[in-house]
């Protein structure tokens, strides 16, 4: 089997298709994380970045603001066909599609940026160590990532709801590619130090995750998106339904601040010299 070949299809199925339909919801949900990410990554005018896993070219579209020549890449034509879509017009913005885990990248990028996109590697120390070598001498890497899933209340709190109506569920290895892969600081430092990376600092950025103005558009993002919606794939509509019903009741005692519900996220900020 090709390696990442799970994710490959994941992504370029029904589930790319619907992050494609929600793209703007899901720009403005992690808009938290984003601007953590930007000001970690400091980027500097001129400098020519690579955004792993870009999806549909938010990052990319911010960070061209400033560097010189950005590269987005990614697996899934859908999100890679809205990416490219927004970036009509700007000259030093392009997207390819490929798998960074195994891409043989030009050895020319100051920056290595990913928000999100390098969870799902099956093999993620051979992964980082190919990304690295797309770092010009002197590179850095950032990236944000999603801290345990306990602490993530947009995950834990719908995905807590919807078990109990869910037929059982296997139990879940915290390793496996997936959003909360690399939510254990230990083991992240090892992989990163693994694939020849150092200076390596991972610190926590908590935030909100804004879910819709109503109780009914936070339960449809709930279970529509994220870990609850991958469970929920395997069941019928039925199931599916109750559960929508479960999580948007929850959501009714949540408060509308500044026009939007929130839930808390909790994020790994990580840098590294290449």
């Amino acid at each position: 089997m090709t390696a990442n070949a799970g994710q490959i299809e994941y992504w370029n199925g029904p589930s790319g298709e619907k992050w494609v339909r929600n793209q703007a919801i899901m720009d403005a949900s992690l808009a938290d994380a984003t601007a953590g990410l930007l000001a970690l990554a400091a980027i500097r005018p001129g400098e020519r970045v690579l955004d792993i896993g870009c999806g549909s070219g938010e990052t990319s579209l911010l960070a061209a603001r400033t560097a010189g020549q950005v590269t987005g890449v990614d697996i899934s034509k859908p999100l890679l066909a809205l990416a490219r879509h927004r970036a009509e017009g700007v000259a030093h913005l392009r997207y390819v599609e490929a798998d960074a885990a195994h891409h043989a990248f030009a050895q020319e990028h100051n920056l290595l940026l990913s928000r999100f996109g390098v969870m799902f590697f099956d093999d993620p120390a051979a992964a980082f160590a190919n990304i690295r070598t797309a770092a010009a001498r002197g590179g850095r890497l950032a990236f944000v990532c999603w801290r345990a899933v306990a602490e993530n209340e947009y995950a834990a709190m719908p995905f807590g709801i919807a078990k109990p109506l869910m037929p059982p569920l296997p139990p879940a290895d915290p390793n496996v590619p997936g959003p909360f892969a690399l939510s254990d600081p230990d083991r992240l430092r090892g992989i990163l130090s693994g694939a020849g990376f150092s200076t390596i600092g991972i610190g926590k950025l908590d935030g909100v995750m804004r879910m819709g103005a109503t109780a009914e558009q936070a339960g449809i993002q709930a279970t529509s998106l994220g870990p609850t919606a991958r469970a929920l794939a395997k069941f019928d509509d039925v199931v599916r339904a109750r559960v929508l019903v479960a999580v948007t009741d929850a959501f009714r005692s949540y408060p509308v601040t500044d026009g939007q519900i929130t839930c808390r996220l909790a994020c790994w900020l990580v840098s590294a010299k290449a």
